[in-house]
């Protein structure tokens, strides 16, 4: 979806146009198609995630898997997505499960928790240890329940020991029977099954807890964003307030009506819906308790099945990633200086366009979220990435609740006379 040339100009965007313009010429007389992807069987794969150099996928009957795509942009290597580099007598990553629905990692950046633990490995940085849920993939099983895997042998260096096992399988009074989507936020799991959205405790990933259900009918996906959970279900997005997990609870009366709602991808302040043969439905969420569409993007009829879609940031550019069934990857531009003015702004109005596609050979049905990289903690105030200043630290769970809690651990609310 870029050029391999620096600047890495999405193709087909504004930038693209200016620094590669014969290039930019090439690829509109080509009607916009993209030229170059690789296949590799397996699936159907209903969730999928890369990280580092590899790429951690739900898939169905098969189970669990992970990739090796290190070489996935190197020409010179005939096989890109590669499932045992190394032979597979010393490298298993395959995990049979009944039916893996989906999967979800703590943080999609390049960890190696190993290499952060005990004091002398701190004594330079002074970080603090990952929390213990990083050492693990998490798999919703729409008859197993929920199933932990330890993959750091992914990340110690040794091509010997590559084998995953299953850690822990979870499915208390078969509370998760159906479950079908999970969203991970700090050390709570957030996970869509037939008995509604169930809240799980993965403080000790061995022993997971169940902390409660929220009820929503025939919920399909979820996307967490700082105080509130965007819940998809047959009938379209609910929002549910979990500022403080333990007590979570439904906003009453908030409901966006859509047709058919697959996925669900929060970025500041919209909320933006692979909503099927409604195409790419953008929602303002500015005040969560109030949220509106904004727009139904279908690129004049060409997006016809959005099943799937991420946001991702390039240069001064916003782009959507759109999963779009039988059609395949559809790229549009959110964000460009000739199409929104104002987009140095936090949050400009998107104001899409269609400016690349790909057809692949089996229905699109989900997408890897792009790297996470500018944040340094999880929503329960455990660190995910190294500060650059030593003695530095991001702050706690507590300390951050000072911010937005008052002492009742209610959001802080100005009053009419300030």
């Amino acid at each position: 979806v870029t050029e391999y040339e620096e600047p890495q100009a999405v193709i087909g965007s504004y930038l693209h146009r200016y620094a590669y313009p014969d290039w930019y010429a090439k690829h509109q007389d080509k009607n916009r198609k993209l030229k170059e992807g690789y296949h590799h069987r397996g699936g159907p794969v209903a969730c999928l995630q890369l990280r580092g150099e590899y790429l951690y996928a739900a898939a169905g009957k098969k189970g669990f898997r992970v990739y090796d795509v290190a070489s996935v942009a190197n020409k010179g290597v005939s096989q890109r997505i590669i499932s045992a580099p190394f032979g597979p007598g010393g490298h298993d990553t395959n995990l049979k499960t009944e039916n893996a629905t989906c999967m979800a990692l703590p943080t999609n950046q390049p960890i190696a928790p190993d290499r952060n633990q005990g004091e002398l490995m701190r004594v330079t940085n002074m970080e603090q240890p990952f929390h213990a849920m990083y050492n693990y993939a998490f798999i919703t099983d729409a008859v197993e329940g929920l199933i932990a895997v330890n993959v750091n042998t992914l990340a110690d260096g040794d091509p010997r020991n590559n084998i995953l096992e299953r850690a822990k399988t979870w499915n208390e009074n078969k509370i998760l029977y159906g479950a079908r989507h999970i969203s991970i936020g700090g050390h709570y799991a957030y996970i869509a099954a037939d008995a509604g959205v169930v809240i799980v405790d993965i403080d000790d990933p061995l022993s997971p807890q169940l902390v409660g259900v929220l009820p929503v009918n025939n919920a399909r996906a979820t996307a967490i964003q700082f105080r509130y959970l965007f819940v998809l279900d047959d009938t379209g997005m609910r929002v549910a307030d979990i500022t403080l997990p333990e007590e979570a609870r439904m906003l009453e009366d908030v409901h966006v009506a859509l047709r058919d709602p697959h996925r669900v991808y929060v970025a500041r302040t919209y909320a933006y819906v692979a909503g099927g043969s409604e195409g790419l439905v953008i929602i303002d969420v500015k005040d969560p308790a109030k949220p509106s569409i904004y727009q139904r993007f279908t690129a004049n009829g060409k997006i016809t099945d959005a099943r799937d879609v991420v946001i991702g940031a390039a240069y001064a550019s916003m782009y959507a990633y759109v999963a779009d069934g039988n059609s395949g990857l559809k790229v549009v531009q959110m964000i460009s200086p000739t199409s929104q003015p104002n987009f140095y702004g936090f949050s400009p109005a998107p104001k899409p366009e269609l400016i690349a596609w790909y057809k692949t050979s089996n229905p699109a049905i989900a997408l890897s979220r792009g790297l996470e990289r500018d944040r340094a903690v999880d929503d329960s105030g455990n660190q995910s990435a190294v500060f650059g200043r030593i003695g530095s630290r991001p702050f706690t769970l507590e300390e951050m609740h000072k911010l937005y809690l008052d002492r009742n651990k209610r959001p802080w609310k100005v009053s009419n006379e300030e």
